[in-house]
């Protein structure tokens, strides 16, 4: 099998020849730009700055020879902008607190914070107030809090979160038809898309990062808040945000969707460590009904796969993503309460993709031995790959600080199974 008919023969349910790869296939499912550099090095390939291709998370770019090392199925549609706003392009030298040389956006503007720390600014303009900070010494941004108090309280307007949802424009379009052109000529991966302005409440984009001067609720205790006391705002909010994703999704079909297997439409996080963020009832009422609206459009206009980004304990909720027609589930964070990867596999496998779970991100990789990363991957994979219907990749990203020789570690035991 090619890569490409790997990855679709486990998302539909089929036993594939080998397990499935992703290493950098989304921006949930990446590498740290410092350890991308050290990879490179131990794998003694080309050395060179890398570049940040996802600035907000500081995720590095994998490019075809690490890809190749690394076993990957899978291959990045560079989006049109990030999260701060700017273009990913016009690249620039820059340098990582930990002297990690990188590559960055040419409208990647910081200026240093008094405690050492780092502001950086939507669409790179730091005549307005900046929307993210990087601690001193830190490996990634945080937003920035910047919701001015100018919404009505009891009958806040949808416009002002509408604000950052708009129509995919020409040159838009022309990207992603550009970039999922050059990975279906140059490769024979999987392409995996994050489709722009699908998402509903992801908290990464409620404090509206790209926006110079953001409207409406930006705070996100307040926008918790409002998914329990404003639920008819919100409710009004998804429906007008789901108008304009179905058309988006039409643009992108007609531009790009013979190139694309799999969308990423939501990185909306659900879940706790310890359990749903969101009661059955509420996800039910507020998300489902709108995302079913996305899912069923895609599923009988296109032949992509819907890809859903949900962190935490989220066991209770996965009947309804099934219900609301997402065919993955991303990343599945088997270190959470209640998210037993043999319960899940036997409760669920059938219906829905597992996408991640390969290995714990918050103890095992960054702070065990290669052994106990090597029997935890293997175990895994046991678990999780028969009859397909799993995607290997890590929880998450992986973090600034692991040890290369425990991603090695990784990369052989995954390596028993290719």
């Amino acid at each position: 099998m090619t890569s490409r008919e790997r990855i679709l023969a486990a998302l539909n349910h089929r036993q594939p020849d080998k397990v499935p790869v992703d290493f950098g296939g989304t921006v949930v499912s990446g590498i740290s730009a410092s350890i991308v550099y050290k990879l490179r090095k131990a794998f003694k390939l080309h050395e060179h700055p890398v570049r940040v291709i996802e600035p907000y998370q500081m995720l590095g770019e994998i490019e075809d020879d690490l890809r190749e090392k690394l076993c990957a199925d899978c291959a990045f549609v560079m989006p049109y902008t990030c999260l701060f706003g700017y273009r990913l392009e016009n690249w620039k030298p820059w340098t990582l607190f930990d002297g990690t040389p990188v590559l960055v956006p040419g409208d990647f503007n910081t200026v240093p914070a008094p405690d050492g720390g780092l502001y950086q600014y939507p669409l790179g303009d730091k005549s307005v107030p900046p929307s993210g900070y990087m601690p001193k010494g830190g490996f990634y941004f945080d937003a920035l809090i910047r919701q001015t108090g100018n919404f009505d309280d009891e009958n806040p307007s949808v416009e002002d979160n509408l604000e950052e949802f708009s129509i995919v424009n020409d040159d838009m379009l022309k990207h992603f038809q550009n970039e999922t052109e050059k990975i279906r000529k140059n490769t024979n991966c999987a392409v995996v898309m994050a489709t722009p302005g699908t998402g509903l409440g992801d908290i990464a984009h409620v404090p509206a990062p790209f926006l110079k001067h953001p409207k409406g609720i930006r705070d996100v205790e307040e926008w918790y808040i409002s998914l329990a006391s404003r639920q008819g705002f919100i409710k009004e909010l998804f429906d007008a945000q789901t108008q304009i994703a179905l058309k988006n999704l039409a643009l992108l079909k007609q531009a790009a969707g013979a190139n694309i297997d799999v969308v990423q439409l939501c990185g909306s996080d659900l879940g706790s460590q310890q359990g749903p963020m969101c009661s059955v009832t509420a996800f039910e009422e507020l998300y489902l009904p709108y995302y079913k609206r996305m899912t069923d459009w895609i599923h009988a206009n296109t032949g992509w796969k819907v890809f859903k980004h949900c962190c935490g304990s989220i066991k209770p909720l996965i009947p309804g993503l099934i219900e609301a027609g997402f065919d993955i589930l991303n990343p599945v964070q088997n270190s959470a309460k209640n998210m037993d990867p043999a319960v899940l596999k036997n409760e669920f496998g059938s219906k829905i993709t597992f996408w991640g779970g390969g290995v714990d991100t918050q103890h095992t990789l960054p702070f065990g031995t290669p052994e106990e990363v090597r029997r935890q991957v293997t175990g895994r994979i046991n678990i999780y790959n028969r009859d397909g219907g799993y995607v290997f990749n890590t929880i998450h990203n992986t973090q600034p600080g692991t040890p290369v020789q425990n991603f090695l570690a990784m990369i052989e035991a995954i390596k028993q199974f290719r």
